[in-house]
């Protein structure tokens, strides 16, 4: 099963190292991240678990949930935690997923369904496209979906920077330019017109081409998780 950008998430109930989930009832009425690791103790995923726990807050501030996956078991990924706080500096203070019997990683595509076997004898070569991100909505849907090679870390920063252009090109008729960061100036998008433009942007904008109109970036109404 290929996973789309508009595709519904595959729901599936998992243990995790803070309990038993249902996936979508866990992400509720938010914003959620899904991000893949091919296996325990492995040197380029010990700094992104431990930048992704320091980046938990901003995610939270959007009402973005993190959880994490590794082909191995809760257990282990416990072990792990340990050493992720003490050479990264930063505890994991979000789920982490024991992927043990390989049915997420085959559910988001992650392997072939036909893959054998379980977490026992596996490597992280073997296990070396377990290495992506999903951002999903409220809606449930698959908004983002990045497969990193293991030798390259992932950059959270720009997970971040996507997720605030998602989230406000969701609330309003804009897209973002390239490098755009939170702030910065938007693109209305083709399919206003110009006078349902001035309706919605009434202090105007600047017209480089009839398709490419530049205006201040409207606010996006965050809403804190309970």
């Amino acid at each position: 099963m290929s996973i789309r950008l508009g595709d519904i998430a595959p729901d599936f109930q998992a243990e995790t190292t803070q309990g038993t989930i249902n996936f979508h009832n866990w992400i509720g009425n938010g914003w959620a991240i899904l991000f893949s690791h091919p296996k325990d103790f492995t040197p380029v995923c010990t700094t992104e678990l431990g930048y992704m726990a320091r980046l938990a807050p901003e995610f939270a501030k959007r009402n973005c949930k993190v959880i994490g996956l590794s082909v191995d078991p809760i257990d282990r990924h416990a072990e792990w935690a340990k050493d992720i706080e003490e050479t990264q500096g930063f505890a994991v203070n979000y789920p982490m997923i024991g992927d043990t019997d390989l049915k997420i990683a085959k559910l988001y595509d992650m392997l072939p369904a036909e893959e054998p076997g379980n977490w026992e004898g596996r490597t992280a070569a073997t296990n070396q496209t377990v290495r992506s991100v999903f951002i999903i909505g409220p809606d449930k849907k698959v908004k983002l979906s990045l497969t990193y090679p293991m030798t390259t870390g992932r950059n959270f920063d720009e997970i971040l920077r996507v997720l605030d252009s998602i989230q406000l090109t969701a609330e309003h008729k804009v897209a973002t330019p390239v490098n755009w960061k939170a702030g910065e100036d938007v693109i209305i998008v083709p399919a206003v017109t110009n006078e349902e433009a001035a309706q919605l942007y009434p202090e105007g904008w600047t017209t480089l081409k009839p398709y490419l109109r530049i205006v201040h970036e409207p606010q996006v109404h965050k809403v804190m998780m309970n």
